[in-house]
This record gives C-alpha cells, structure tokens and sequence, in this order.
C-alpha cells in the first residue's frame, strides 16, 4: 500500500511538472514510480502532452510503450494501449493511433480502436484509407458497424 501512496504522490508532482512544460523532470520522475500502473498512466500522460504542444515524443512513447508492457495484467494493458491510441487519435494523430492498435492481443478492442480511426478518416473525406482499415478489421460484429458509420458518412457527404 505504501508503495501506492508514493506513487500516486509522484504522479500528482508529474502532473505540476507537465503544466510547467519540464518534461524532462517529469520524465525522470515517472521513471522512478514503483507502482507500474500508475508509473505507464505518468508516461502516458507525458507523451501525449508532449504530442499536443508538438514536441518531439517518440522516444518517451518507447518508454511509455515498455513500461505498459510491463504491467502484468493483460486486461490492463488493454485499457492503457487503447487509452493511448485513443488520447492519439483525438490529437489527429492517426500513424499511432493505428500502430498501437496494432499491438492489442484482444481482437475486439483492437477493432474498436482501428474502426474509430476509419471513421475518423471518412470524415476527412479519406474513403479509401477508412475502407482498406474496415477490410482489415477482424472483430465481424465492429466491422459490420464501421461499415455502418462509413455508410452514413458517405450518405451525409452527399447531402452536403
């Protein structure tokens, strides 16, 4: 438990450090959290930041992607790629939205994540791209309802 407080204590200095633009101590901060959760959740939170501000985050999301992967359960790890892909896709960033998708063992939430993204896509009028991401969607169920959205989009792209 103690280890717990400690880390959530890292985590709350993490979140001053990043509203004061030093990602290089907060970084090194999140590196020393015990708890592995909340040490990718620190990461997580970085990257992204970063991301939006346009700083270079490539190599923290190698760091973020490691200590995700460390975390022991799977059904976390899930959550915390897809949270990632999503705080990605919402930035316009869809190279690594798709490339985290791409690293869900879980074929279900992965296809959730890779139909958000074509989507997304068909609204920026990129129909084949969103097509080709629905094509390779494994999960029958999020392709049947990608395919759905993209019909709609395609429907209210015509009215306009």
């Amino acid at each position: 438990m103690q280890e717990w407080y400690q880390s959530r204590a890292l985590y709350e200095a993490i979140s001053k450090l990043i509203s004061n633009r030093d990602f290089k101590t907060a970084i090194q901060v999140a590196e020393t959290i015990p708890d592995r959760g909340i040490k990718a959740k620190a990461l997580s939170k970085i990257t992204i930041e970063m991301a939006k501000l346009g700083e270079d985050y490539h190599e923290i999301l190698k760091k973020t992607l490691d200590a995700i992967f460390e975390i022991k359960n799977e059904s976390t790890i899930t959550k915390a790629l897809m949270s990632l892909a999503f705080e990605f896709l919402n930035l316009d960033l869809i190279d690594e939205a798709l490339m985290i998708a791409s690293m869900i063992k879980d074929v279900s939430n992965r296809s959730k994540i890779q139909a958000e993204v074509a989507i997304v896509l068909a609204k920026k009028g990129n129909i084949p791209e969103a097509l080709k991401i629905i094509n390779d969607i494994l999960d029958n169920d999020v392709k049947t309802w990608a395919t759905s959205r993209l019909a709609s989009e395609l429907n209210l792209r015509r009215e306009d």
